[in-house]
């Protein structure tokens, strides 16, 4: 087919299809020249075939995700969020329920039926129009369309993410998990240094235990004369018995072994890449979830297989306590703006509270999360006296949360409305119990889906401030992992420092509230904490 492009007078165009041509990438690639928005139902079935054949995409906007974001707002979250529901809700057809896991691989310019005479661009014309008249209509429009920006961003983001990959050394990781674990074991049997750890739990309690079962570890405590509620590790810690020391030591790396082990590499690590697969908008807060591969739980010991390739480093850099400075920008409390405009803001925090900086850090963390064991009371009061503005910002939100109320983030990103089984609770005996737990999460779903949106922000702009070949290969909620030529690494530094900076301005304009983003170029992960 050929491809026809019609400019528009906002800058942007229209592509359709035609008669044949040699190569759809080339045509694609033509037109990014002009830096178009590229509007299509799904990017996950789109953008990673283009990524595969050599094209990257500057900007777009993708339909599924800002339904999702529009739904959400119109106290419709959950409703099916496909550009292909999304029209039939405009045409009154019967609604289709959202595809589970990843959509069908499709041509950028696909010409399926998707419904009575209509076919998948006259489709996405249709919704993308309506969709625009919907962002016009929300509390904000302003906020509502960087919103929409960042989260289409992040389609393309994760998406190179998983076509990137990053570093990944297999002959370290392999020398590690055999240090920790002894060889590869044979298929359904235990590596010989868990193995015998379980052989010690097992002799710890005189019968044969199998240390992953709950249920026979249980049943071993109350042979022995000792009950838990659980085996989680806290519950363990504190008891006493010689079978809980090869116990936790077994759970440890046993978790190791079953989600980064041998196994995993198998099916994540490809050409010396770690590619995970990223779900942008994964959990109600905006923050990122994956598919697989538990790229948002690697653990500390793992880093040091993280190495950059020869003669390139890793730039790897976080915000530092960023909810807090979230909150601090969104209250315009000037008190906890100036204790936010330092590098350890809760250190400045303990300076104008005249106590310790953890006792500093509980009552922020209270004050957000909804603490109210310990010393969290106490030190809330003092929270409440010197910040006046943050503590009734989250204060608001909680009410509202416990009314049934939907809040909503800086840029208009809103919360699941209550369920039915909710209201049910809350109206009978004992209701305040649900209504507190509601307001607990509408409490930190404003901060926390602020920060996630500063930290979309951030990625966005840093990716376009980016120096070829240098590529963003690694994200974690607030840290961020560049892979570049080590004589680009001070650029790429610069780059993150001025992605943060540009990255509050967007969301909160002229503001005292800092948001330090330090960044540090090593050549392994490990390296860098």
């Amino acid at each position: 087919m050929h491809v026809t492009v019609a400019s528009t007078a906002g800058g942007g165009g229209v592509l359709r299809p035609g008669g044949p041509v040699p190569d759809l990438a080339t045509a694609v690639r033509e037109a990014e020249r002009a830096r178009p928005r590229w509007v299509w139902a799904d990017g996950r079935a789109v953008y990673p075939e283009l990524l595969a054949r050599g094209v990257r995409l500057s900007r777009c906007h993708d339909l599924a995700l800002t339904e999702t974001l529009l739904l959400g707002h119109e106290g419709r979250y959950g409703e099916p969020a496909s550009a292909a529901a999304a029209y039939a809700r405009l045409h009154g057809l019967p609604v289709p329920d959202d595809p589970s896991g990843r959509p069908a691989q499709a041509t950028l310019f696909e010409t399926a039926r998707r419904g009575p005479d209509v076919t998948e661009i006259d489709l996405v014309g249709e919704v993308h129009d309506d969709q625009l008249e919907r962002i016009e209509a929300t509390a904000d429009p302003g906020r509502f369309r960087l919103l929409v920006a960042a989260e289409s961003a992040g389609a393309l983001i994760a998406a190179e993410l998983g076509h990137d990959g990053m570093p990944w050394r297999s002959d370290v990781h392999d020398e590690l998990l055999t240090g920790l674990l002894g060889p590869r074991p044979v298929h359904g049997m235990r590596p010989v240094k868990l193995q015998a750890l379980a052989d010690q739990v097992s002799a710890a309690f005189g019968q044969a235990v199998n240390p992953d079962s709950p249920q026979q570890i249980v049943k071993a405590f109350k042979s022995a004369g000792i009950s838990v509620p659980s085996t989680r590790s806290q519950v363990l810690k504190e008891v006493e018995h010689p079978g809980v020391a090869p116990l936790l030591a077994y759970k440890e790396l046993a978790r190791l072994f079953s989600f980064h082990g041998w196994t995993w590499a198998d099916a994540w690590v490809r050409d010396g890449r770690f590619r995970a697969e990223y779900v942008v908008g994964g959990v109600v807060s905006g923050r990122w979830a994956t598919s697989g591969g538990g790229a948002l739980q690697i653990p500390k010991v793992m880093r040091r297989v993280v190495v950059a390739d020869e003669g390139w480093d890793l730039v790897v850099a976080d915000a530092a306590q960023l909810e807090p400075r979230v909150l601090a920008a969104m209250a315009g409390d000037r008190g906890l703006a100036e204790a936010a405009g330092e590098i350890d803001l809760y250190a400045a925090l303990a300076q104008s509270f005249g106590g310790a900086r953890d006792h500093a850090k509980i009552a922020m963390l209270s004050a957000m999360y909804g603490g109210t064991s310990g010393d969290a009371p106490k030190l809330l009061a003092v929270m409440r006296r010197r910040y006046p503005q943050a503590y009734a910002f989250v204060e608001e939100a909680a009410r509202s949360g416990e009314e049934g109320k939907l809040v909503r983030s800086w840029l208009g990103r809103t919360c699941p409305p209550p369920s039915s089984r909710w209201r049910e609770l809350v109206s009978g005996p004992g209701g305040n119990g649900a209504a507190r737990e509601r307001g607990r999460f509408t409490r930190n779903f404003v901060v926390q889906a602020t920060a996630a949106e500063w930290a979309l922000a951030m990625m966005a702009v840093l990716r376009g401030r980016l120096p070829e070949p240098a590529r963003l290969v690694f994200f974690q909620h607030d840290e961020v992992m560049v892979h570049c030529p080590a004589e680009l690494s001070g650029e790429v530094v610069a780059a993150v420092a001025g992605a943060a900076e540009e990255a509050t301005r967007l969301l909160f304009g002229a503001t005292e509230v800092r948001f330090p983003m330090e960044a540090v170029a090593v050549t392994c992960y490990a390296d860098a904490k």
